[in-house]
């Protein structure tokens, strides 16, 4: 009898997930700050990424209202430096909207587009189909349900005025925000263009110095072996990439705060014949 006292009592308990995780005030408090390009203190009482999971589910449902509906996911914290810096040892995943998606090659946007804005190097792909997700690791399996390759100028908002561990950044959704797409590629399920995704270097510049660049090996080892990562990372909470989402595979470079009247260029060299190229310019 004792025990069954013992475990009524322990069921009856909140979980440390659910006791932690952001309350709902909280975080619609979070996102009117993010409508208004306004800075917003950090979320307390959080313990675990469970409860930053929680924060951003709760967000994103709110967002989407004002953003558009999501079309894919983001990666972020793709090497060891960035992880490091948030005391993790592993990436984590934010969901993107319409809206990061609807910006084109030599778009022009607001320097404050955001209440933290930055500019930062990236890669997109589109699913194919969902075969992706049984692929495993094969790369050229996973460019077989890859239908574009597209060069990408991620720019996050980072949104909180102090606080940023990790549980906070995985709350406000990766601070995925606006996105400029440049012309997609037709991806080939080949070995050597899968190297090539390995061998290129990726650069960020603005229209007076080159900012940062990294080789293509700077997404964990492999732009593509972010798939397979974020196909288990989704798993786990029982999601499967589907047909026509789109995942921005990760900063090639720091986010770096934007500045009004600036052009920024990612350049891909050596992943095509000749250099491939995204802009955006702020004002």
């Amino acid at each position: 009898m004792r025990r069954m006292l013992i475990a009524a009592a322990l069921l009856a308990l909140p979980t440390a997930a659910q006791a932690a995780c952001p309350e709902e005030a909280a975080v619609e408090r979070l996102a009117a700050a993010l409508v208004a390009n306004t800075r917003s203190p950090a979320l307390t009482g959080m313990t675990s990424m469970a409860d930053g999971q929680c924060g951003q589910d709760r967000l994103v449902a709110i967002l989407s209202r004002e953003w558009g509906r999501p079309v894919g996911y983001k990666v972020g914290l793709t090497n060891p430096a960035a992880q490091q810096r948030f005391g993790l040892g592993h990436p984590i995943t934010g969901t993107i909207f319409e809206s990061t998606i609807r910006l084109r090659d030599g778009a022009e946007v607001p320097a404050r587009f955001g209440a933290v804005p930055t500019v930062e190097a990236d890669l997109m792909v589109r699913i194919r189909d969902e075969g992706i997700n049984g692929a495993g690791r094969d790369r050229v399996a996973i460019l077989r349900h890859i239908d574009q390759v597209i060069p990408f100028i991620e720019m996050p908002d980072l949104a909180l005025s102090g606080g940023m561990d990790g549980p906070n950044l995985l709350a406000i959704n990766v601070g995925a925000r606006l996105g400029v797409l440049g012309t997609p590629i037709a991806p080939e399920a080949t070995e050597a263009f899968a190297a090539r995704l390995a061998e290129m270097t990726v650069v960020l510049a603005n229209d007076q110095r080159e900012l940062a660049r990294a080789p293509g090996t700077a997404l964990l080892g492999h732009p593509l072996d972010v798939v397979p990562w974020l196909v288990e990372d989704l798993a786990k909470r029982g999601l499967r990439l589907r047909a026509g989402d789109y995942v921005s595979l990760g900063g090639f470079s720091p986010a770096l705060p934007t500045e009004a009247g600036r052009t920024y260029t990612v350049r891909y060299e050596g992943l095509m014949a000749q250099p491939v190229t995204v802009s955006v310019r702020t004002r």
